[in-house]
Parts: C-alpha cells; structure tokens; sequence
C-alpha cells in the first residue's frame, strides 16, 4: 500500500479545499440543506446530506466552512478508494500514487469536495461499492458482497442513484459474465442487506406516493434535452481531458487481460450507465464512479511503464496540466469580480450559483424597509426557488426580515402564510404570472450581484404584492413546482 503518495494526494488535496471553501460564498443547494427540519425523507431527496449539513453546523457554526466540512471528508475517502481499488488490480506504489494524484484533482471531484451536494456523498458510496466488487470478483471471497449490500442499503438514503450502478454491473454481468455470479447466495445476501437497511427509506417514499419519481420526472422534463446534448462530450471533462487517455487504456486492457476477466462486467457497466443516462436524460456526471474505475485500471498499466523516463515525463505533463486546469475551472481562486469575465460560469454552474446572496438580500431588505410600519407588520417574503429563500432564512435576520415562503420542492410543505399575511415582498423571475395571482403586484428593485456573474437570479426582480385572490388557501397550490 503506498501511504505516502496516497496520503500527500488527500492532504493536500484537502488542503486545497479547505483554503478555498470560504470563497465566494453558499451554494444554492446548501442554503436549502440548512432550512430542512430532520426527517425521513424529502420530496426531492432522502434525508442524508440535509443531516449532514445541518449536524455539521451544530458542531462546528452557521458558517460556510462548516457546511463544507462532511463534502471534503467524503472526497477524501472517494480517493483513498479509488487508489486501494488500483491496488486491487494489481497496480503498485506508482500506480496507486498515480491514481489518488489524478482523481483527487479532477474536475468534478474538486466540485463535490469544495461545496456540500448529495453527489459529494455519492462519489464515497460508489467507490466503496465498486471496490467490495472488485474484492469479491478478483479474489473470489464472495463475502464481499455484503460489504457491498451495507454500503447500497446505507447509501439509499443519500440518493435512489445507486440503482443505476447497481442495474448497469448486473448488464455487465449478464453480457460478459461470469454470471455464475448472478446465482450466488452471497450476492443476493448482499441484496437482502440492502433492502433491510433502506427499508425506512422505501416505507417513507411507499406512503408519501413515490415523491422522488414523480421529482425525477419533472427534472428529466426540465434538463432532459440538454443534459443528452451534453452527455458525451462532458464524459471528457468529468476527470479532466488530461485523463481520458488513461481511460482509454483501462477500459482496453480490462477487455484484454486475462487476469481481469471476472471484473470486465464493470468496465462494460460504464456504456450501460451512459446509455441509460442518455434515454433518462439524467445529469452529465452520473456515469463518474464508473469511469473513476475505468481510470484506476488505467494507471496499473501506466504505473508498470513510469520506469521509462519518457513515460514519465509525459504523465507527468498530463497530470499536472489536468490538475492545473481543474483547480481553476473547479474551484474559486479568481477574483470574484474576475470570474464574471471568464467563461467559467458556463462550464461551472456551482461557481455561478455561489456568488451575491448577501447583496441579493440587500436588496431585498431595501425593499421590505421601505415598506410602511402598517404593511410590515403583515408581510411575508416569497421566493421563485428554495435557494433564494435559502439566503432570505440565512442572512434575513441581519435585516428582521420576516418569515420566507417558497413554492419549490419541499419548502412548498411549509405554507401557506398565514391568512393575515396580505403584503408580499416577492423575489421573482416570473413578475407577469405571479401578478395574476395577486390584485396587485408593483415592482420595486432589480437583482444585481454587482460584479457581471449571470446566474439564475441575476436580473430577477423584487416585487410587493397585495391581497392574494380568493386567500392563500387559492393561491398557494398554484405557486407549487418540483425542479
């Protein structure tokens, strides 16, 4: 096992993220997972990263940094997964070090690392998952199956994703086998573990009508169309371009060598995952873990060719040059009133949805204070999506903001406002549609994060509404939307 190389890749991979976990600000999705009560589940999501957030914010403070922490902990053992799966392969001190060096400083694993999101989760659990595969696989000891079922069961309550690793290693199976496999007792204990860990989870989703189908349709029908325009090229820049080739030859040489005949169902699992994202529409970097494997393969073969000094110097080059990129692109070392500048915020979205929430805000509470003291003491705020609401429950009681309403996903549960609440200080992209709601909604402030980042609230406005028609019991199921 090569502790060192390993060890220097985590540490100063984590490094990296800790001094830049600060910058630029909340993410829109964490400023969600600090106003969700604890609970079983979610219409949107099962209840793991929300806990997570928010127990880290009750050990460590309402502070950015703390919501970051359990992200740059599960990245952390995503890369010492993905080194002791090389070393599973056989690969030796250079290979592992090779290995826990390119994931680590990757693209979307510095994402998952820097903001706090249940595919930061996502990335641990498949990497265990696939490395108890391969254990079981390689080394014939299907007890490992078991590991594999505990960390699927326990996983379940992360994201229903794991189904998609799960399916696409049962068509690799299948396709190329050995599908003796698909008959054993310790497989499908496996199985069963599963089931019984998550049981809870499926009882919540059984009686609440299946919330997180109906979720996943309605977001295939918003993102579907570009995320299959996107799909096949971003598989180039999930690990970065720097490391496709290495990708390449691991998917190669798992076909061709012998000795890894009983796990080429997980490299044909990679196409499977592909394929299904493509007909689902689902997000571009579902397939990751799988091409994670496909990498970790990769650098056993390279690893056993560093001796050659001209071998070296150019997976040194690739490297280094993917790690450079990465960090820029992945991460938030520019000026912030730089990154408006820069095509960044269209090939990072976190980026662009980390920037202007305390000036958004403000904004907001210029409004709301020019009210009169009559309207303010019946007015609440109203928010198109649950990150803005997010930063309202953030930074609102710097201001004595009053209590925020959303219609999106889960925070739609908490309404309506009370029936006396007949003032709205509404933030909104859509003024036109939510003023035939009201008998009349007056616009009052633009949205401007101040330094050129177009993101999703920049240029929304901000709006006070009044007397919603026929109350809010009228109103509010009309303001719901799942996306």
């Amino acid at each position: 096992m090569a502790w060192l190389p390993i060890g220097l890749a985590v540490a100063l991979s984590s490094l990296l993220l800790a001094i830049t976990s600060t910058r630029y600000g909340y993410h829109r999705d964490e400023l969600y997972f600090r106003m969700l009560e604890p609970a079983w589940g979610y219409v949107d999501q099962p209840p793991l990263t929300p806990l997570l957030a928010r127990t880290a914010i009750a050990l460590f403070g309402d502070t950015v940094w703390a919501i970051r922490l359990p992200a740059m902990l599960c990245v952390a053992g995503a890369v010492l997964l993905t080194a002791l799966t090389t070393r599973e392969l056989g690969g030796g001190r250079a290979a592992q070090g090779l290995a826990a060096t390119g994931f680590a400083f990757s693209p979307l694993v510095l994402v998952a690392g820097h903001v706090m999101s249940t595919a930061s989760l996502d990335i641990a659990v498949w990497a265990a998952v696939i490395l108890f595969s391969v254990r079981a696989l390689l080394r014939d000891e299907p007890r490992w199956w078991l590991a594999a079922g505990a960390v699927v069961g326990l996983g379940l309550y992360n994201k229903l994703l794991i189904v998609l690793l799960l399916v696409s290693m049962a068509g690799g199976l299948l396709a190329v086998g050995p599908r003796a496999v698909l008959r054993s007792r310790w497989l499908w204990a496996g199985v069963a573990l599963a089931l019984v860990l998550a049981a809870p989870n499926v009882v919540y989703q059984a009686t609440h009508d299946w919330p997180q189908v109906t979720m996943a349709g309605a977001l295939a029908e918003d993102d579907g169309d570009e995320n299959r325009v996107l799909l096949i090229p971003f598989q180039l820049l999930l690990l970065g371009i720097g490391l496709a080739w290495f990708c390449y030859v691991g998917f190669r040489q798992l076909l061709r060598r012998p000795e890894w005949r009983d796990v080429r169902a997980l490299a044909i699992a990679y196409p499977i995952a592909v394929g299904i994202t493509l007909v689902t529409g689902g997000a571009v970097y579902y397939p990751l873990s799988l091409l994670a494997f496909l990498f970790a393969a990769g650098c056993v073969s390279t690893g056993q060719a560093l001796a050659r000094p001209g071998v070296r110097s150019g997976v040194a080059l690739a490297v280094g040059l993917n790690t450079a990129l990465s960090v820029i692109i992945a991460l938030p070392v520019l000026p912030v009133d730089v990154l408006g500048r820069t095509p960044i915020p269209e090939i990072n979205q976190v980026a662009r949805d980390s920037v202007g929430w305390s000036e958004y805000v403000k904004t907001v509470a210029d409004v709301y204070r020019g009210l009169s003291i009559e309207d303010q003491s019946r007015a609440v705020l109203y928010t198109g999506n649950y990150g803005e609401a997010g930063a309202l429950d953030r930074y609102g009681p710097d201001y004595v903001l009053p209590a925020v309403y959303s219609g999106q996903n889960e925070l739609w549960f908490a309404g309506p406002p009370p029936d006396s609440a007949t003032v709205v200080v509404a933030w909104t992209q859509n003024l036109a549609g939510l003023s035939r709601l009201f008998a009349s909604c007056e616009r009052k402030a633009e949205i401007d994060n101040g330094v050129g980042v177009d993101n999703e609230e920049q240029g929304s406005v901000v709006a006070v509404c009044r007397e919603p028609r026929g109350g809010w019991s009228a109103v509010w199921p009309q303001l719901q939307h799942y996306d």
